[in-house]
């Protein structure tokens, strides 16, 4: 079976555009490394729940817009050697030094690691 990294983040959606222009950019790295699929998401028929949702979960303001992402591997330990490769590439560190010129607010966006159990 596989493994899946999965991540929710909230989008200013006058940011859309920027962040799909570094997802494009990060993608091409997590798969230039081995990843074996690479998924960005904006939500289209995402709802507030009662109890939780993924508005819910980032404190999503009326202003933006969650987007799921998923990156696949063969293994955890698969992941482990992709992420160290891809963390310890110049252009990702460049793409990360100031935080505050993200498209996003990383403060709220949430991640895990996840073993698969099902694959149809």
């Amino acid at each position: 079976m596989s493994y899946v990294d999965g991540f929710v983040v909230p989008v200013p959606k006058k940011n859309l555009a920027a962040y799909r222009r570094l997802a494009n950019k990060m993608g091409k790295i997590w798969r230039e490394y081995g990843a074996l699929e690479y998924i960005e998401a904006a939500a289209d028929d995402v709802k507030r729940g009662k109890h939780t949702s993924f508005p819910q979960s980032v404190k999503l303001k009326p202003s933006e817009i969650v987007v799921f992402s998923y990156i696949v591997y063969k293994s955890r330990a698969h992941r482990n050697k992709v992420n160290k490769q891809v963390m310890n590439d110049p252009r990702v560190k460049k793409a990360c030094a100031d935080m505050k010129a993200m498209p996003f607010d990383g403060k709220r966006m949430f991640w895990g690691g996840f073993k698969v159990i099902v694959n149809l």
